[in-house]
């Protein structure tokens, strides 16, 4: 997995009940954009992740 500042982090709910999160990565503190992140959730809290198999890295929106 690798990511940039900017990226989104889609972390999959694994659970019956369990919601998607998304969060912007807003560190990477890995070798060559690989985990692990700081992300900022929409609620404003941050966190370190390290992403699991069900989490997906979306690109950020690159201008026209």
């Amino acid at each position: 997995m690798r990511a940039s500042v900017g990226d989104r982090l889609l972390i999959r709910g694994n659970t019956v009940g369990v919601n998607n999160k998304i969060a912007e990565i807003i560190e990477v503190r890995g070798r060559d954009g690989s985990p692990p992140y700081v992300v900022r959730y929409p609620d404003g809290r941050t966190s370190i992740v390290y992403p699991g198999p069900d989490s997906v890295v979306e690109p950020a929106a690159q201008p026209a």
